[in-house]
């Protein structure tokens, strides 16, 4: 019987096969070593550098606003924005799936939100985000809470396994948020910042450059949230805004905003506004709007009273225009306070027949009582003596209208502000030429109005109208505005003039300015109640009741203009709704200046002939 035996195969094609797949293998390694380590070394490098160090933006501290005696207007305070890196509520990162959901479950009642938009930020689309803002400004309390709860999660994760610290991606970065001490206090001036930082009206708006400083930044080595203390950063610090001085006085606008809210509110008016300015200098020592906004709290505010109302609204003023056309008629030397107008009832020019805003026997006034009584009839005799034709008259009375101010800006520079409407003379309809005298078919705002009897009260020179005095920069030197444009409108002897014909509007008992008396002071001003055209409909509807003046008449030293819009109920002339506003902050101006009566008497000029 054959015995059988196993040969077996020679093992040396194996191993070269096994060889062979050995040196393939250990080549692809040694490839890809070689692309990593040489060809691509930078590049990933870069990638290592990028997700191992964070970069954050350090904000800069926005400068203050002050009024004029340095009171806080507007104010920056410390505060955190809230961040988080996304790819540190992964399930990698913290071995469970709903890390984001655990974690915006407490984040969501400390910052206000619901928990789904937290959810939302913290897993984000893009897997490889870092940085993820969560809210922006919140105060030190809200991220002492946080700090807190992610300190109590991180200890007792190290005694409890199951525990799983949710909060180690939360983090914060030191910002600073606008605060206004006197809540809605000048809110029309001042305007408010947006959640960018940034100015979103008024002076915040309009030098958020001076305001807003240059940014800064830094950046860490991080790991699992946390930085990496042996490794350094690089900072690059932050510059502070320049502070703000404004020329309004806190106590002189808070008499001007206190009296124009409750008069709108009693008149159940649309809006209305007080302007106060030094006559001397052109300073706006107060400008309040009604109604008016909180800007600590935009989310309550009404956008139709966001803006600053006084230099964004156009309006026909009304016989507070009057004054211009008397101050054309003087300097002209066509007629002088005592010249002799005899009034009708009624008077047909044009294509209409003009009436004044009662009925009356035929009056016999002189040029000053025309003023006086608020006579559109007088003004219309009274300016068409300007030329020899209608023609002649409406391009001299333009120019005038040009020279107070009218049809441009006022030079504040203000964000919205408007010039209102003055057509050129060879463009005003049959019934302009006759409306424009007494202050309807043209438009103005309130600083417009104002600065008009500021000319007459400094001598007859116009000074552009001004908000700021200066700035502070960090280094502490402080910067003076550039000095206001000076024009000559009218002589000083016809500004002396008019001063002593707007007297007869508020002391004689002719007048219809009696209700701005103040005793003891010599006061001139205008009373003003004009057809008011809605901006709904663009069609007349309503009144913009106004009066306007200065004190001490002989030495004038402020302006107050106020103007009240649509009142709907109880009186709606002018003299009896604004006329006490005008006593009421011009009396508390006059104080607080320490502005003393001159005790010279009045001139009293006749309003009437026989």
């Amino acid at each position: 019987m054959p015995t059988g035996r196993i040969r077996l195969g020679s093992p040396r094609p194996r191993l070269r096969m096994v060889g062979l797949a050995l040196t393939l293998v250990l080549a692809v390694f040694v490839v890809r070593l070689l692309q990593v380590q040489g060809v691509d070394a930078s590049t990933y490098a870069a990638k290592a550098e990028k997700n191992r160090y964070v970069g954050y933006t350090l904000a800069a501290e926005r400068g203050g606003i002050t009024d004029r005696n340095g009171v806080a207007l507007a104010a920056s305070v410390d505060a955190y924005d809230i961040t988080a890196d996304p790819t540190l509520f992964s399930r990698e990162q913290l071995k469970i799936d709903d890390g984001p959901e655990q974690a915006a479950a407490l984040l969501a009642p400390i910052l206000g939100q619901e928990p789904e938009k937290i959810v939302h930020k913290l897993r984000p689309a893009n897997k490889n985000l870092r940085y993820t803002l969560l809210a922006s400004r919140q105060t030190p309390q809200v991220w002492k809470q946080i700090k807190d709860l992610k300190s109590a999660l991180a200890t007792k994760a190290e005694s409890d396994k199951s525990t799983v610290n949710v909060l180690a991606g939360v983090l914060s970065v030191a910002s600073s948020k606008r605060v206004y001490p006197n809540g809605d206090l000048a809110a029309g001036i001042l305007g408010w910042v947006n959640a960018d930082g940034k100015g979103g009206g008024g002076i915040e708006q309009q030098l958020n450059k001076q305001l807003s400083g240059k940014d800064g930044e830094i950046r860490y080595a991080q790991s699992g949230g946390r930085q990496v203390p042996t490794v350094g950063s690089t900072e690059t610090p932050a510059v502070p805004g320049s502070d703000v001085e404004l020329t309004i006085d806190r106590d002189i606008q808070w008499a001007a905003q206190n009296a124009i809210t409750k008069q709108v509110q009693e008149s159940k008016a649309d809006r209305g506004y007080v302007i106060v300015q030094d006559t001397r200098t052109g300073e706006i020592l107060a400008m309040a709007n009604s109604p008016g906004f909180d800007p600590n709290d935009l989310s309550a505010a009404s956008s139709a009273n966001m803006g600053n109302a006084a230099v964004q609204d156009a309006f026909e003023p009304g016989s507070t225009a009057k004054v211009m056309s008397m101050a054309a008629v003087l300097e002209e030397g066509v007629a002088t306070p005592g010249t002799h107008v005899i009034v009708p009832n009624r008077l047909h020019r044009g294509d209409r027949l003009f009436k004044d805003d009662i009925d009356h026997d035929t009056w016999f006034l002189t040029l000053n009582g025309v003023l006086a009584k608020s006579s559109n009839i007088g003004t219309i005799l009274a300016t068409g003596q300007l030329g020899k034709t209608q023609r002649e008259a409406n391009k001299v009375l333009y120019d005038y209208l040009r020279k107070f101010g009218l049809g441009s800006y006022t030079g504040l520079g203000f964000p919205g502000e408007t010039p209102g409407i003055l057509a050129a003379p060879d463009k005003w309809s049959t019934s302009q030429q006759y409306t424009i005298p007494f202050g309807q078919g043209l438009s103005l705002n309130a600083m417009q109005a104002a600065s008009i009897y500021s000319t007459i009260a400094n001598g007859g020179v116009r000074v552009e109208p001004t908000l700021v005095r200066g700035t502070e920069g960090p280094d502490g030197k402080f910067t003076e505005a550039p000095k206001p444009e000076k024009n000559r409108v009218i002589s000083a002897k016809t500004a002396k003039t008019l001063a002593q014909m707007l007297e007869s509007v508020v002391d004689d008992r002719e007048g219809t300015g009696t209700k701005a008396r103040i005793p003891g002071y010599r006061v001139a001003g205008k009373t003003g109640t004009a057809n008011r055209v809605d901006p709904a409909t663009g069609k007349y509807r309503g009144y913009t009741s106004s009066f306007a003046g200065f004190a001490p008449a002989d030495k004038p030293r402020v302006t107050v203009y106020c103007a009240i819009q649509n009142a709907t109920q109880g009186n709606y002339f002018g003299g009896q709704i604004c006329g006490p506003i005008y006593k009421q902050v011009m009396e508390f101006a006059l104080k607080t200046l320490q502005v003393p009566p001159t005790g010279a008497k009045p001139a009293k000029l006749p309003v009437a002939f026989n």
